[in-house]
């Protein structure tokens, strides 16, 4: 028995010193592999910072129209003997014509607070039976505990997120 045992273990350091090539050509490969993730990412950045460029071009553009209405309306207006109020409603009526982008509404759904409360009590409630003699009693106190940390832990992640207002 103890032939065979050294038998094997002379074997397997044999075979395994037979890995060297095999281990520089997969080094190889790996490393060609970083090179072409590194360069598909350089090269997604560069398209992402031209399509930022055009978008700042076209929102400049925008704002160049926006401020020649403006300019023009209130030529129109100083030149024109009316009242003030036709006048105020050409200039307004110029600056609603503008194209901007209206802010888009917050996603509704779970705030982080109410997640983390849920799975801290999960997690508390399977800690605490695993840890305490009586099951249940582990449950309900772990449970407690893991909601109230995940509570908290979900607060600050809402007040980072702007979801909440921080305290003052």
């Amino acid at each position: 028995m103890k032939k065979i045992f050294v038998v094997l273990a002379l074997s397997s350091v044999m075979f395994a010193c037979n890995n060297k090539a095999k281990e520089e050509a997969a080094l190889k490969q790996q490393e060609a592999e970083k090179q072409l993730a590194i360069k598909a990412v350089k090269d997604s950045l560069r398209l992402d910072s031209f399509k930022k460029v055009e978008i700042v071009k076209q929102q400049q553009e925008v704002e160049a129209r926006h401020q020649a209405e403006l300019a023009a309306a209130r030529r129109s207006s100083a030149s024109s003997t009316r009242s003030s109020t036709r006048s105020y409603a050409s200039s307004g009526g110029s600056s609603s014509s503008y194209g901007g982008t209206q802010p888009t509404a917050k996603k509704k759904g779970w705030s982080d607070a109410a997640k983390g409360t849920v799975i801290g009590a999960a997690a508390g409630a399977v800690g605490g039976a695993l840890i305490d003699k009586k099951k249940g009693r582990g449950a309900i106190i772990g449970g407690l505990a893991g909601a109230g940390g995940g509570y908290l832990i979900g607060r600050g992640e809402d007040r980072k997120s702007g979801r909440v207002q921080p305290k003052n």
